[in-house]
């Protein structure tokens, strides 16, 4: 009995080691991921989908890697700024006006990790320093 329970208390502090040894980076991408998860279902998901599939040919998809990666420094600014006129995203045109969403820079990162790491894309972390300059970038 002794020993199950020294058995049992062992295989308990292993685990514990195990999840505590995660890296900084690990967690700091989660922590972006999950905040991004509630800023999304707030503020993006009524139009772009639950599954980011968008909407017929009204609104864009958020499934295009290619698209999110070759745009990743202009998405901070569609998002905060909004958008007007036609957007290309897998060979498919769509034109319309989205709404600056009135997010903060930390809102965008979060809400911008989660989409580039959710609906088969996976991209990493944006962090708020990189939406901060791509803010300062903005052609508005």
């Amino acid at each position: 009995m002794k020993l199950q329970i020294i058995g049992s208390i062992c295989v308990l502090l292993f685990i514990l080691i195990i999840f505590s040894c995660q890296s900084d980076g690990s967690i700091e991408f989660k922590r972006y991921y999950s905040g991004g998860i509630i800023v999304y279902q707030n503020h993006c998901q009524n139009c772009h989908g639950e599954k980011g599939e968008g909407l017929s040919s009204l609104i864009p998809p958020f499934t295009d890697t290619a698209y999110l990666k070759a745009n990743l420094a202009s998405l901070a600014c569609k998002i905060n700024f909004g958008l007007k006129g036609k957007i290309t995203v897998s060979g498919k045109d769509f034109y319309g006006e989205m709404p600056a969403a009135n997010l903060t820079p930390i809102e965008i990162a979060q809400a911008l990790t989660y989409v580039t790491n959710s609906f088969g894309n996976k991209l990493g972390i944006i962090t708020v320093d990189e939406v901060n300059a791509d803010l300062n970038k903005c052609e508005n």
